[in-house]
């Protein structure tokens, strides 16, 4: 791990410049709105260890697919996000000296994310090779109130010089991705020009013809007069403003610089270039203050409604925002459209494409700590690609409607490449099936069935009903060959997890079923035609759920994570030679897979979803067997263990797992966050404070409150909006506090005791 950030309520601080660590710093300090984004990276030229990256939702390419072994159904492509324009981009030269941190002698440098405004501000002292000193101070955003508009102020003071400067604001499309093939580039130039001092900027990407244009604005005072750039500069995908002056010592310069991006994703082709321009005028004379006050106050609606305070423990408290800031910037919930990319606009690892950790993890958060159109939107995805996901089946030879959805996608297209995981992690199916079940008993929106989950349902649950076969020997269903979430065990038979999940996704289509027929039987009539649906469907899967293989060791009282599980030679992870770990990075796969140690919960993730449908001495008999296994090399494995570690009264457990979950990326726990933050998992922080320490549920409908807060914070405060009721809730030691902050009655369990708040009233419960 490393401990270089500074530990702050509301600030990711770096003091003194790290070269060393400069890309994890970069990751850390990205900024988004929802939109595009981009990683922490210095304005000026850097010719030190680097990611530069930009990145604009919705746009990617199809890069080709490469296996040693071709194999039917294999996906032809995997979609890659693609690291687009660099509007950032200053290129300084003090007389013969190019300002590059890396070449120069640096006498003081901090850089800090403001998380609780949105803002990225850097401060550095340097002494060029010249001899020449600059102090250099930056701050730039993304708004957050439009979210096609950027800007950042950058000034320049020089000391110990009077000549020549040199100075270029650009738009750069000649770039790379870090994990191109052969420097491979995707962007073709279709427009660079100038026009009444703005420059402009279009692409478009190979294969996919996405187009992106970005037009700038940049204003220069040296020492408050406004000068006007000398030339414009053009190469292949290129263009700058470029300004060459004349500085006596101590000059001041100080850069404005505001751009507007737009894209075929949201435009059509020939429109982009007058949605730029016309937008880029309409700011021009909007100075850099009035554009960051929007952004700060949008900033500050969001915190209103996500933020989580702890008090008493400063590490905690950084963690947790730092998680809700990184996902408010990466998915706004405007576009049904758009999904939460591992990465998000911080890197481009995994190719910047949807897994199932959407369904898993992310939509609790957004479920409570924003509208509900937000949660309805990533829904919505799923059952725009169902088409999609029924062709994905079909190439696996699945039939009459079944569905399979993607382990990896961006278009609704399956593009992840490893058989293990492309065809045998089939797992994703259901928490795509829980992510609609969970949506409702939320929200309460049942009408969302009939809009489009049960047709999503449906799918899924042919799917499971081929997938399944009859073996004579158990005289049961089983499911053969599959990757449950442990992915450190390919092709097994049985993962208890897969299973479970599958009866389950079986037994809710049927009650969804039942639901629409009585709710609305006009439109039940219509799925049916639509999806040629005979309810005689039902008696086949009722007969699976009946008789379904759930592989158990009645001597240890626990569910076997797949058949053969206790084949495996059982020493726990606390009796490895640490000098194993990570077992990814330092064992073979092979040894791996024979092993017995777990990347990620499994089981323990069938426990975490269905917690009611176990008794307690179940499930601490399954965490104190399966926990001492698992190596928590996924990132969103911590999450889970918080939840049931606090259920299980297993405080020391649950804080050391939430302090790995909420810190993974600013500690650098597993040396990745260089190629990015893990943020899907982020949303496994939040789960952590809320489901775990705060004991949040939903139990028929009613919200269920049983806290359990660490010894060493003073108090617990979080927000939930629940039916459209927003709560306020402070948690303390001793006592807990809510507030109904709305309209509406509502009554709410604590401690399994009920309490009835009215509109605008505060209760305080002792514990």
């Amino acid at each position: 791990m490393k401990h270089y950030i500074e530990k702050n309520a509301w600030k990711i601080i770096e003091r003194g410049f790290n070269p060393e660590y400069n890309k994890i710093t970069e990751s850390l300090c990205s900024i988004g709105n929802g939109k595009m984004g981009g990683r922490g990276n210095f304005e000026e030229s850097y010719s030190g260890k680097s990611l530069q990256g930009t990145y604009y939702a919705g746009i990617y390419y199809p890069d080709k697919t490469k296996v040693g072994w071709w194999k039917n159904g294999y996906p032809e492509y995997f979609a890659k996000v693609l690291n687009g324009c660099n509007w950032i981009g200053l290129k300084l030269v003090v007389g013969d000296c190019e300002v590059d941190i890396h070449q120069a002698k640096i006498e003081s440098f901090y850089r800090e994310l403001n998380m609780q405004e949105g803002l990225l501000t850097r401060t550095c002292k340097l002494t060029l090779n010249n001899n020449a000193q600059v102090e250099i101070k930056s701050q730039r955003f993304c708004s957050l109130h439009h979210d096609e508009i950027a800007a950042l102020s950058y000034s320049l003071k020089v000391d110990n010089f009077t000549g020549p400067i040199k100075i270029e604001s650009f738009l750069d499309f000649d770039i790379i991705n870090e994990d191109s093939n052969y420097d491979e580039k995707f962007w073709d130039e279709v427009d660079v020009s100038e026009s009444n001092h703005l420059i402009y900027n279009q692409a478009k990407t190979k294969k996919t013809d996405f187009h992106l244009g970005l037009g700038a604005y940049t204003n220069i005072e040296i020492d408050n007069k406004k000068v006007i750039h000398s030339s414009i500069d053009k190469r292949n995908k290129y263009i700058s403003s470029t300004y060459n002056v004349n500085v006596n010592n101590k000059a001041f310069i100080q850069i404005y610089k505001k751009i507007v991006a737009c894209s075929s994703f949201y435009y059509p082709t020939q429109k982009i270039k007058e949605r730029v321009l016309i937008q880029l005028n309409d700011i021009k004379s909007d100075s850099y203050h009035e554009l960051r006050t929007q952004h700060t106050e949008a900033w500050k609606q969001k915190w209103d409604e996500s933020d989580i305070e702890i008090i008493g423990d400063i590490g905690a408290q950084q963690g947790i925002r730092f998680n809700i800031f990184h996902l408010n910037q990466t998915y706004t919930g405007k576009d049904a459209r758009l999904n939460i990319g591992p990465k998000g606009f911080t890197g481009e690892k995994y190719g910047g494409s949807t897994y199932w950790d959407t369904e898993a993890y992310c939509l609790p958060f957004y479920l409570s700590s924003a509208p509900q159109k937000v949660a309805k939107n990533l829904l919505i995805y799923r059952h725009n690609h169902l088409q999609k996901a029924i062709e994905n089946a079909e190439k696996l030879g699945f039939t009459n409607g079944a569905a399979l959805y993607p382990m990896v996608t961006i278009n609704g297209e399956e593009c992840h490449n490893e058989w293990e995981i492309t065809f045998e992690e089939i797992h994703r199916n259901g928490a795509i099936a829980f992510a609609i079940f969970d949506y409702i008993r939320y929200t309460g929106d049942q009408a969302y069935l009939e809009e489009f989950g049960l047709d999503v349902l449906i799918a899924i649950a042919r799917f499971w009903k081929q997938r399944v076969n009859f073996s004579e020997a158990k005289q049961k269903y089983v499911i053969l060959g599959v990757t449950g979430p442990n992915e450190y065990e390919n092709n097994v038979n049985n993962n208890w997890y897969t299973n479970y999940i599958a009866s389950w996704c079986l037994k809710f289509t049927i009650k969804s079923i039942e639901t629409v027929q009585d709710l609305y039987p006009n439109r039940f009539l219509e799925i049916l035609r639509k999806n040629n649906f005979d309810l005689n469907e039902v008696t086949q899967w009722e007969k699976i759920i009946d008789n379904m293989h759930y592989p158990t060791s009645e001597e240890l009282g626990i569910f076997l994570q797949q058949d053969n599980f206790l084949d495996k030679d059982q020493t726990v992870v606390a009796k490895l030679d640490q000098a194993n770990l990570p077992l990814n990075q330092n064992w073979s796969w092979d040894r791996i897979l024979r092993s017995v140690y777990i990347k990620q919960a499994d089981v323990l993730q069938g426990i975490y979803f269905f917690e009611e449908n176990f008794d307690i001495e179940t499930i601490r008999r399954n965490f104190e067997y399966y926990e001492p296994r698992t190596v928590h090399e996924s990132s969103l494995s911590p999450c889970v263990h918080v939840i049931l570690a606090c259920l299980l009264s297993k405080d020391e457990k649950a804080y050391d797992m939430y302090l790995r979950t909420s810190r993974l990326d600013l500690d650098d726990y597993n040396n990745d966050t260089e190629d990015g933050l893990h943020i899907t998992s982020m949303a496994g922080t939040w789960m952590s404070v809320v489901k775990g320490f705060g004991g949040m549920r939903i139990k028929n409908s009613r919200l269920y409150l049983n806290p359990r807060i660490p010894k060493n914070w003073n108090k617990l405060s979080f927000r939930l909006n629940f039916k459209n009721t927003l709560l306020a809730i402070q948690i303390g030691q001793t006592d807990i506090s809510i507030t109904n902050n709305s309209n509406n009655k509502i009554n709410i369990s604590i401690s399994d005791q009920l309490i009835n708040l009215n509109p605008n009233e505060t209760k305080v419960h002792h514990l």
